[in-house]
């Protein structure tokens, strides 16, 4: 099983990274505040606008089909359960504490 890496040996290894691109003469550029977002000092365009909502493909047949298949099985009689013959049952005797003394059949 890998040994999981901890943040700080993470954190370490970023910040070696990061030494050696400075290192080998890499830049790092700083930016004003919301600077980043603006292209030629304006917004995207594309960005900004909001479209209109696409009208949805009416559909009744398809959810009359389901609404009936659900309507089905709604309707669906439930099981009837099979009774066994009527015969003598197990009745279990119990004594004041509720441990279990003797075991008797009743009709």
């Amino acid at each position: 099983m890998k040994k999981r890496v901890s943040k700080k040996e993470l954190r370490d290894s970023l910040n070696q990274d990061i030494e050696q691109y400075l290192e080998k003469g890499g830049e790092v550029h700083e930016y004003q505040r919301g600077e980043s977002g603006l292209d030629n000092g304006r917004y995207h365009e594309t960005s900004m606008t909001f479209e209109q909502r696409q009208e949805r493909t009416p559909v009744p047949e398809v959810l009359k089909a389901i609404d009936e298949r659900r309507e089905a099985r709604k309707k669906t009689p439930p099981k009837k359960s099979t009774r066994r013959a009527q015969g003598p049952k197990k009745k279990v005797i119990y004594d004041d504490f509720g441990e279990p003394l003797r075991v008797i059949w009743e009709d």
